[in-house]
Parts: C-alpha cells; sequence; structure tokens
C-alpha cells in the first residue's frame, strides 16, 4: 500500500509541474517548446508501472484523482488572483500573466491528458493479454509512444492555437514528441527498476 501511496503522489506532483511549467516556452535548438516536459513524460512511466503492478482499475482511479487535484489547483490560483492585493505588493501583473495563463493551459493539458493516458492504460493492457506478461519493455513503449503522440498534438493545438503561428505550432508538436519518445525509450531501464522492486516487497502482481 506505502508503495501505491508514493507512486500516486510523485504522479499527481509531476502533473501539477508540468501543468505550471508548461506557461513557459523554452529554446530547443531553433524551435520552442512547453517547459512542461520536464516533468509531463514521466506520468507516463508512473502509470505504466502502477498498471503492471495494481491493474487497471486502480490505474484508472489514479488518473481521474490527477485530473481532480488540477482542478482544485486551478480553482486555488484563480481564488488567489482575485482576492485584493495588499498596497505594497507589485506583483499582481506578474501574477496574473503567469498563474492567469495557467487555466487554458491545464484545459488543453486535461483534455490531452485524459485521452491519451486512458489510452495509455487500455494499451498496456491489450498489449499485456497479447504478450501474456511477458516483455515488459514492448508494452511499455508501445503504450507509451502513441499516447504521447495523441497527448502532444492535443495539448499543443488545444493550448496554443491562436497564440502562436501554425508552423510555429508545428515545430513545438514535432521536437516535443522527439523528446517524449526519447524520453520513454531511456526511462525503460527504470520501469523495470520500479516493477522489480515492487515484486521485491512481496507486492503481489494483478492479474488483468
Amino acid at each position: 500500500m506505502m508503495v501505491l501511496v508514493a507512486l500516486s503522489m510523485i504522479f499527481a506532483a509531476l502533473l501539477l509541474v508540468a501543468n505550471v511549467t508548461a506557461v513557459k516556452i523554452i529554446a530547443v535548438g531553433t524551435e520552442g517548446i512547453d517547459a512542461g516536459i520536464l516533468a509531463y513524460p514521466f506520468t507516463f512511466l508512473i502509470s505504466d508501472v502502477i498498471s503492471e503492478i495494481y491493474g487497471r482499475k486502480i490505474t484508472s482511479k489514479i488518473i481521474w484523482m490527477g485530473f481532480v487535484v488540477s482542478l482544485i489547483m486551478v480553482a486555488m490560483f484563480y481564488i488567489a488572483g482575485q482576492l485584493p492585493a495588499a498596497g505594497f505588493w507589485e506583483d499582481q501583473r506578474a501574477y496574473d500573466q503567469i498563474l492567469g495563463s495557467v487555466p487554458r493551459i491545464v484545459l488543453a493539458s486535461m483534455i490531452a491528458y485524459l485521452v491519451s493516458q486512458h489510452h495509455d492504460v487500455i494499451a498496456f493492457h491489450m498489449w499485456k493479454k497479447l504478450t501474456k506478461g511477458r516483455f515488459l519493455w514492448l508494452r511499455n513503449n508501445a503504450s507509451t509512444l502513441v499516447s504521447q503522440a495523441i497527448d502532444t498534438v492535443l495539448f499543443v493545438t488545444i493550448a496554443f492555437v491562436g497564440v502562436y503561428a501554425w508552423h510555429e505550432l508545428w515545430g513545438m508538436i514535432w521536437v516535443t514528441y522527439l523528446i517524449k519518445m526519447c524520453v520513454a525509450i531511456a526511462d525503460t531501464p527504470l520501469v523495470y527498476g520500479l516493477v522489480y522492486l515492487a515484486r521485491r516487497n512481496n507486492l503481489k502482481i494483478e492479474e488483468i
């Protein structure tokens, strides 16, 4: 149970950090991508580990938990932004520019998140059935790579259409997906390591 709690907390933390940092556009070569790339790809790693250990139903509940936590965050940011600022505090405009942009970012993130994460869980367990529980590396990457593509296209178009030109959006999409793809492949040993630690702690791997 403690492992599930820890994984859930890490999942939620990564999701919230990704939603806030996505406001900033960072340079990657000549292209720009949102800084949420630093945290968000690892949510798929965590959800795949939870799927492998605890099964599809519990993973789906945690995905919905992440959705609710993000809504709470947006509500708190909005309420704090509407409260009157102290007379000596001069950073209201900065607050509005940064955290005031979060609602649209979170809306885009949540639509992309719900679609891609649920696809990831469904695809992961489809591959688990097809491989009869073997080839974790294949299940992890086959589900994640497609889910990341879905997430990237949905998020960038919803979050930034009308803000940036279409050629800039296309640049953001392909660079973001390329980085996510590299992260997904590179973190495969970490998936094995986390699942191994769970098994070592006598956690029962649930059947599909």
